[in-house]
This record gives C-alpha cells, sequence and structure tokens, in this order.
C-alpha cells in the first residue's frame, strides 16, 4: 500500500487556519489591564491629540513676519509652560515657550533655544540667531489622533504602546476578545515532573514546562491536565474532561501508531482526527481534530492537536502550526512572521527532502552560527539560539550565503 505524500509545512498550515475561526466573546477591561489582549471593536479618539497646537521644543514662538532677517531682536512678552495658555502674540514680540505647552495665537514658529541669546544686559530681549520658517517645531492640533476618527483597529494586539494611544485617545476601558482556553496533557508512562524520583528508564517531562510557557506567552487560559497514563481509557476520560470548558486540546507524545500510542484511537472514539506527516525536520508527525464536549452536537467541539513527544519537535511545531492557530482563534491580524535574509556563518551541505529548521544563534559578527547538535532530543539547541533558519527541501548553503532567519522572539509573542 503506497503511503501519501507527506504534507509541506505550508500546505498543513493552510489547512489548520482553513479550520480556525476567532472566538466570539469579548469582556470589557480597563486599559491598563488589556496587555497582551485582542481589541474586539475599533475605538475612536475622544479627544484631538495634540488637543492644540504645541511646541516640540523649548524656545521661543515667534512671528516669521519678525524674523526675517539675521538676528533680529524682539521683546520676551510671555513666558508658557506646558499645561499653560498663552495670550496674543504681538507683533515685535516672542514667547518663552516650553516642550509641550499651546503655541499662543499669533505665532507661526519656534525657534529652539540654541538657536538664540539673550543680549547682555537684556533679560527681557531675545536674539535669534536664525531665519525660522512657518510651522518648524510646531506639533499641529489632532496631527496625531482626531476626535471622532478611528484610534485602534479591531483585531489589533494590544502591545504597551497601543496602550498608550488608547490612553491619549481618552480611553479608560477597552472591550477586547475573551482569553483562548486551552488545555493540555503529557502522555508517556515514562515521564516524571521535576522533583520525583525517575524509575529505570524514566526521564523529566521537559514538554509540560516549554509548552504551557509558550501558551501564557501567547496570553492563553492555560489548563494543565498533567500526565495521563499510557491507556486508552485514561487517554479518553482526559479528552473527555479537557473538552469540556476549552476551546483547544493540545497532547505531546503518543501520536505515532505503535501499540502504547493511545491518541490515535482516543480521539477517533471521542470526535474525530486526522494525522498528518509533514514534511519538516524537527517535527514530521502533526496529529489534528476535534472533541466533542458532549453527546449533545449542539455543544460543539473542542479543537485537538498531537504534537510529537521529542522536546525541540514539540517546541518547533508548537512554533510553526499551533501558534498560528491561536492567534486566528484570538483574532488577531498577523498570523505568520516573515523570515528576513541573514548570512550564515557555517555551511550546510547535507540537503534534506524535508523542510529543516535549523537552532542558531546571531554571532557577534552579525551573521548566524549554528548549534552543533541538531537532533530532535536537544532541546539545549533551543535555549543556546535566538532563532530558526528555514531550509527548504534540497537546499545546501556555504558560509556566507545568505539564508532565512526567523528570530524566537517573533514566534513566542
Amino acid at each position: 500500500m503506497t503511503k501519501p505524500p507527506m504534507l509541506t509545512a505550508q500546505q498543513a498550515l493552510d489547512h489548520l487556519l482553513s479550520h480556525a475561526h476567532a472566538v466570539s466573546e469579548w469582556e470589557m477591561v480597563t486599559t491598563q489591564a488589556a496587555l497582551g489582549r485582542v481589541l474586539a471593536e475599533d475605538v475612536s479618539s475622544l479627544v484631538d491629540v495634540p488637543p492644540l497646537n504645541n511646541t516640540s521644543m523649548d524656545g521661543y514662538a515667534v512671528r516669521t513676519a519678525d524674523t526675517q532677517v539675521l538676528g533680529s531682536i524682539l521683546k520676551i512678552a510671555q513666558r508658557i509652560p506646558a499645561g499653560s495658555v498663552g495670550t496674543q502674540l504681538e507683533p515685535g514680540t516672542a514667547a518663552r515657550i516650553f516642550t509641550g505647552a499651546p503655541i499662543p495665537a499669533g505665532a507661526d514658529a519656534v525657534v529652539m533655544q540654541e538657536d538664540c541669546a539673550i543680549p547682555e544686559g537684556q533679560v527681557e530681549e531675545v536674539q535669534v540667531n536664525t531665519i525660522p520658517v512657518a510651522g518648524q517645531w510646531i506639533r499641529r492640533q489632532g496631527e496625531d489622533l482626531t476626535a471622532g476618527k478611528t484610534a485602534l483597529v479591531a483585531g489589533t494586539f494590544l502591545r504597551p504602546q497601543e496602550l498608550g494611544v488608547a490612553a491619549s485617545a481618552g480611553l479608560t476601558h477597552l472591550n477586547v476578545k475573551r482569553r483562548v482556553r486551552v488545555a493540555a496533557f503529557f502522555t508517556g508512562d515514562e515521564l516524571a515532573l521535576p522533583g520525583e524520583s525517575l524509575k529505570p528508564g524514566g526521564i523529566y517531562n521537559s514538554n509540560r514546562d516549554t509548552l504551557l510557557a509558550c501558551l501564557k506567552s501567547l496570553g492563553c487560559d492555560a489548563t494543565d491536565l498533567g500526565i495521563i497514563p499510557d491507556r486508552l481509557d485514561a487517554t479518553r476520560d482526559a479528552l473527555r474532561r479537557a473538552s469540556k470548558d476549552h476551546d483547544l486540546i493540545i497532547t505531546s507524545g503518543g501520536v505515532s501508531v505503535g501499540e502504547e500510542d493511545h491518541i490515535k484511537p482516543a480521539v477517533t472514539a471521542e470526535g474525530r482526527l486526522d494525522l498528518w506527516q509533514i514534511a519538516i525536520k524537527p517535527g514530521k508527525p502533526l496529529a489534528f481534530g476535534a472533541v466533542r464536549k458532549s453527546d449533545d452536537p449542539a455543544q460543539g467541539e473542542a479543537w485537538f492537536m498531537g504534537l510529537p513527544g521529542n522536546p525541540v519537535s514539540s517546541f518547533v511545531t508548537f512554533l510553526l502550526f499551533v501558534r498560528p492557530f491561536i492567534l486566528k482563534l484570538q483574532g488577531r491580524e498577523m498570523i505568520a512572521p516573515q523570515p528576513y535574509p541573514m548570512r550564515a556563518d557555517f555551511d550546510w551541505l547535507k540537503a534534506d527532502r524535508r523542510n529543516e529548521f535549523l537552532r542558531v544563534k546571531i554571532n557577534p559578527q552579525g551573521g548566524l552560527d549554528l548549534f552543533p547538535n541538531q537532533s530532535s532530543g536537544v532541546l539545549t539547541s533551543a535555549s543556546w539560539g535566538d532563532g530558526l533558519v528555514d531550509c527548504p527541501p534540497g537546499v545546501t548553503f556555504k558560509t556566507g550565503d545568505l539564508v532565512k532567519y526567523i528570530p524566537f522572539s517573533a514566534l513566542l509573542s
């Protein structure tokens, strides 16, 4: 029997994203509490930002008609600190003004203090040692935001800078998508938690901490269901518990077809499953499907994604497939970061038929170094590195060639 061809990474991702739809529920939170959330609806500014024409420099507000001669002398008629409003600027006068202060009526330029001088013994006069142009160093009313106009659009992931925009627009609360709820459990009788004694053949469960941290870094409500025994009944029970209150279930390990791999029959019994072979390295096996929330079809399903058990494979497949799936559930607009070219400071001469994702690190010379052991079981390669090189099937390269680099910072936010 001929095996079906392996999916490319892009084919697998396209298929996953075709099924993901943003959660519809939303909640109102304070602007300060909205960090890391996704905006549920467009929001408009309550005010013009800035509310009045103001200066972007400490200096002197002037009329350009009075300063067409280099070294013009003007009377200092008023002083305007930020938070104060000056009076009409009369011809032949200047206003001492400080960053953020409103421009007085009649003034049409600001000369920064470095371009001015106080004539000796004349503290009430200023000499303008440049010829300003109209509008110089003036921030116009509403040039950042206009009252009533959209300040942030639905689907925006709210970073510190977006919260600053919301605050400048006068917004105290924002409607945001509820957090995506994800349950995770881990299969393998060989697994133990740090702090427990290892039995012969046992290993500590690194995938638990890695994947739960990945989920939290994406702003998910993550539920840890722990290590599940390698039994079909236990796996089915875990799936039933996980499906009830979650949007997505993630497992690690047990997605092969061995006698002790119970994920496939368990998910098939509790819902539906596709088991894919993806042409990537590390990673290859990935399970995708859904688990019924109850016997009542009206209650819907929770999505299911089963990742391989090797720690680097689990981590990389999360970044490449689970992360974008979750981002789409969250309603975010930007799903997948684009690689950018960087110089490889190593040779890669062994072409593979699969798309390889190599763990690399930026070196002081601005190129990329390769971790010497690219095994899917060596998680220190991901800890040492700061990103991945996306190496297409059949590709080799030598030192000095440009390669496609994706930083971990772009894959964990």
